[in-house]
């Protein structure tokens, strides 16, 4: 009993942690990408470029996806309950697909090099 009160109360402290980190990584390397992207000359086709802000993008959606599944501790109903796991499921598909882009997006780039040299 002792122990579900405490759950309770610092559960949402360190969700709200996670979620600050996860917004943290997107934001600074959404400034990074785009820095570097103002400096390449406003190249649109840079693989490198996708392939970064799609990690950072994934590390977040990692950060976010734990403070979800922490959330899970401190569901009462099963509204809450169907809710988080809408959420849970929209975050976990977009980690496949931002994963997917990354393999894709360095697979192209591999290309790239070799029809270079």
């Amino acid at each position: 009993m002792e122990i579900e009160m405490f759950l309770e109360k610092i559960i949402p402290y360190i969700t709200g942690i996670l979620e600050s980190i996860g917004v943290f990584i997107i934001v600074l390397s959404t400034i990074k990408t785009f820095i570097a992207f103002i400096k390449g000359g406003f190249n649109f086709s840079d693989e490198k470029l996708k392939i970064e802000l799609a990690k950072a993008l994934a590390l977040s959606l990692e950060f976010k996806l734990a403070a979800e599944i922490l959330k899970t501790v401190i569901v009462r109903t099963i509204d809450e309950f169907i809710i988080l796991s809408a959420v849970v499921i929209l975050r976990v598909i977009l980690t496949f697909v931002i994963h997917w882009e990354i393999k894709t997006g360095m697979k192209d780039e591999g290309e790239q090099v070799k029809e270079h040299n």
